[in-house]
């Protein structure tokens, strides 16, 4: 096989040549990492936010509607170990609110998870998806959930926060805004529809 090779004039050249290749690398292998991971069967990559494990440990609704999504929740949680499971301080923070025995179940059932690293980029994406994704102002910390799980390379968001994260008016916004930092959005999704994959 013929190698080609590349002929610079200044080290500037060389500087935004290899720059350049650093980013369509980075592009290509965020956008690949999920057909990869199923084709070499590694486990897809998921980010958990906090309403799982609220859904998971609350006590049982007596409305249908949030009884059957905490049932769906703990279904889910028996193939947890079908995924590589991350979570952030953001979702350790909000599941440490409220009744002090509910936030103990809460955390008890995130151990041993780890956390993605919060980087100066997931607020700076939190505060383009608030500005441009058009997610209202109280919606902040869904914003770094959703930004958090795009720098840690998940394949998806798990969530049953559907005003504002599996939001599907939002879902074009919210992946453009990613992808303008770089990043592959992840697919964001409820336990219902993870438990069909």
């Amino acid at each position: 096989m013929k190698s080609e090779t590349m002929v610079w004039h200044s080290p500037h050249d060389a500087t935004i040549t290899l720059r350049q290749s650093a980013k369509c690398l980075k592009k290509e292998s965020k956008a690949n990492s999920f057909e990869l991971r199923r084709t070499t069967n590694l486990k897809p990559k998921v980010y958990i936010e906090t309403s799982v494990p609220s859904y998971l440990t609350a006590w049982r609704s007596r409305d249908l509607v949030v009884a059957g999504n905490q049932e769906t929740t703990k279904e889910w949680w028996k193939r947890r170990n079908d995924f590589e499971l991350y979570i952030s301080e953001f979702v350790l923070q909000e599941a440490s609110n409220g009744d002090s025995k509910a936030a103990e179940n809460r955390l008890k059932s995130l151990d041993g998870i780890p956390e993605i690293e919060i980087t100066e980029e997931v607020a700076a994406i939190a505060e383009k998806l608030l500005f441009e994704a058009s997610l209202p102002n109280k919606a902040r910390v869904d914003a770094l959930h959703i930004a958090t799980a795009a720098i840690g390379g998940m394949d998806y968001l798990l969530t049953w926060n559907c005003a504002h994260i599996a939001n599907p008016a939002f879902r074009y916004k919210i992946e453009s805004v990613i992808r303008s930092f770089g990043y592959e959005p992840p697919i964001i999704c409820t336990p219902q529809e993870l438990l069909e994959v």
